[in-house]
């Protein structure tokens, strides 16, 4: 048997976590392939938070517009903005910013292939073997100590190397790039993200408009099957004179989104998943590229732990570490999504509950952050009774 090119890590996808993941591994010395199907963007906001940007070192080129507030829109099309007090939060086009973090892979030694994965097996050395089929239809085999699944939410790695994990719940979401308006546009703000709680848009997500500078992400997303989701995009495009008419279709994408991680990352030898291959997209928000980029991060540690002893146990380190420091953000967002998304009569309290100050800033300071703000437990206790009052009912609208 001819012998097969060898890696230390071969890391299958290159998103936000995939990239990140063979980035960091690169940088501390490990043979790495990046392996990447091309010509695939993730239907995205872009929209990355302070501590994203410091933390992974994203310089400011890669941003593509600077947020300073939001708007959340109600059902009965009641508006409350939500200002950022003396910060922004970062947005990017995935279609540039994942290359950009592929290229600083492979700058730091990771090594580019574009291919679409097809089996994970072992060969009688007992290394992983992945194969994978190029553009010119080539079936190639490559082996390595350690793999990292960083294919998304329906991962071909996930199932062939984890078959036993329970899938978790997705969200179907779809979004359209356009042209940005230039002038006479009333409804639009540039340096705003406007999110609709409306169950025409979305029986039980949201939908969006989310500035990209030169461009605009107009998308919804749901769970339920058979919602017709181009139609209301293109409903939510015409109501704010977005519509084809008035704005150029650039592009459009689809794709499922993970909101719960998975309860197992790695398959107790030699693979470990990361990003929405693992589930780690916040409920309620929908967010995922911070929690991407970290998931890679730790991914990366706990395999250089996994190639320096040999324990298979450090590949658990991943999960463990992300549900220390997020476990109860991702059970709060869980359960505000199961609540206040049900229905439009709850999302219009929702809504109403926004225009509370206390709740914008410790929202804004958790988001930016992402950690749960302790600092103020006066704030935190006057947010509760608010809420309760909300959830009894007591709070007219």
């Amino acid at each position: 048997m001819t012998d097969l090119d060898t890696f230390d890590v071969i890391v299958v996808g290159g998103g936000p976590a995939g990239a990140t993941a063979a980035n960091d591994l690169a940088r501390m010395g490990h043979h790495v392939l990046l392996l990447d199907r091309g010509h695939r963007i993730k239907p995205c906001g872009g929209a990355i938070p302070p501590r994203a940007i410091k933390d992974f070192a994203i310089p400011g080129e890669c941003l593509v517009a600077r947020i300073t507030s939001a708007r959340m829109v109600a059902p009965s099309g009641k508006e409350v903005d939500m200002p950022i007090d003396g910060g922004f939060v970062g947005m990017v086009d995935r279609a540039t910013f994942d290359e950009w973090l592929r290229n600083r892979a492979a700058d730091s030694g990771a090594e580019r292939r574009q291919g679409k994965f097809e089996k994970y097996s072992r060969d009688e050395k007992g290394r992983a073997v992945i194969t994978y089929k190029t553009a010119d239809g080539e079936h190639v085999s490559v082996a390595a100590k350690a793999v990292i699944g960083a294919d998304g939410a329906n991962s071909e790695v996930a199932k062939q190397a984890l078959p036993d994990v329970k899938k978790v719940p997705l969200v179907f979401a779809y979004h359209e790039i356009v042209k940005a308006p230039v002038g006479g546009l009333t409804n639009y703000d540039p340096t705003r993200c406007d999110v609709y709680y409306q169950g025409k848009l979305s029986p039980d997500f949201y939908a969006w408009i989310f500035p990209h500078g030169d461009t605009v992400s107009i998308g919804t997303g749901t769970m339920i099957k058979g919602f017709d989701m181009r139609q209301a995009v293109a409903d939510l495009r015409k109501h704010v004179g977005l519509d084809e008419e008035h704005a150029e279709t650039l592009r459009w994408e689809g794709s499922p989104i993970p909101l719960k991680p998975l309860k197992r990352w790695d398959n107790g030898r030699d693979v470990v998943l990361a990003g929405d291959a693992s589930g780690v997209v916040a409920p309620a928000s929908g967010e995922g590229i911070y929690y991407a980029l970290l998931g890679g991060r730790l991914a990366a540690e706990a395999t250089a732990e996994f190639l320096k002893t040999a324990d298979a146990k450090a590949l658990a380190t991943a999960r463990k570490r992300f549900m220390k420091e997020h476990g109860k953000v991702f059970w709060v967002l869980e359960l505000m999504q199961h609540f206040w998304y049900r229905n439009d009569k709850r999302r219009e309290r929702f809504v109403n509950i926004c225009q509370d100050k206390d709740v914008q800033r410790l929202t804004w300071q958790s988001y930016m952050h992402k950690e749960l703000v302790r600092s103020n437990p006066v704030a935190h206790a006057r947010i509760f009774f608010k809420d309760l009052a909300h959830l009894l009912g007591l709070v007219r609208t």
